[in-house]
């Protein structure tokens, strides 16, 4: 595929947010008596995601940066209550210290193991890397920085002031990467945030996760009109010209 820059979606599609948020929440939740499905929690969590970035995309709530938006979608969480709860304080042991710790973990994910290789591989092609991601533009230099993504620039929809899917973060991305869309390609495992870019006039690659929501989650099929599939990064990298 002839392009000049490749942007990656990160939570999901580098990470593997599940294992590695429902792993802080249970070691926060042991440090405070509490014990729970920890792994039902974080898809709960994460199960709020997008309707509150839709929230400030329908204007209902000002822009914030994305660990806002996560630590109110906690609360929405523990206020709900936890399921399998065996703790005299309830949601309420999870103060403001421990609800702090967590949001930050989402600055911690692990890499699937493709992701540290395959970024390694694109780094000796042509190609610009970058992220483009919902996270913030410091969320993403240290998640990157702690679990070894090499990428030539980290770009995040903060700087748009606004939320993928909307359009704008995709042209931004291009214009800062002095690109065209149409040479610019998005890498995701989501189908919607590639249709979204595809829009934009993006190109587009799809990179299966199936264990992004745990052993059980349903399969998810790649967009209609994809440019290319690859298993993971490591296939990307190859077939955007990488030798190794």
């Amino acid at each position: 595929m002839d392009v000049d820059a490749v942007v990656f979606d990160v939570f999901g599609t580098l990470t593997d947010w599940r294992s590695s948020v429902a792993d802080e929440l249970a070691v926060v939740g042991e440090r405070v008596g509490l014990r729970a499905d920890w792994p039902a929690v974080a898809d709960a969590w994460r199960r709020r995601y997008r309707p509150v970035l839709g929230r400030v995309l329908n204007g209902e709530l000002s822009w914030r940066p994305l660990d806002d938006l996560h630590r109110l979608a906690l609360d929405e969480v523990l206020d709900e209550g936890l399921t399998e709860v065996s703790t005299d304080h309830g949601r309420n042991a999870l103060g403001e210290a421990e609800r702090g710790k967590l949001v930050r973990a989402w600055h911690r994910l692990r890499p699937w193991p493709d992701a540290v290789p395959g970024l390694e591989l694109l780094h000796n092609t042509p190609v610009v890397t970058a992220t483009l991601s919902n996270g913030g533009v410091g969320l993403l230099a240290r998640l990157a920085k702690q679990a070894g993504l090499r990428f030539d620039c980290v770009l995040s929809a903060e700087l748009a002031r606004s939320y993928k899917p909307d359009p704008e973060v995709y042209l931004m991305a291009a214009r800062l990467l002095e690109v065209e869309p149409r040479r610019l390609l998005m890498v995701a495992c989501h189908p919607d945030d590639l249709e979204a870019a595809a829009k934009a006039g993006l190109r587009t690659a799809y990179i299966p996760r199936p264990l992004e929501w745990g052993p059980n989650a349903d399969r998810v099929d790649p967009p209609a009109g994809v440019d290319l599939v690859a298993d993971d990064v490591i296939a990307l990298a190859r077939a955007l010209g990488s030798r190794g």
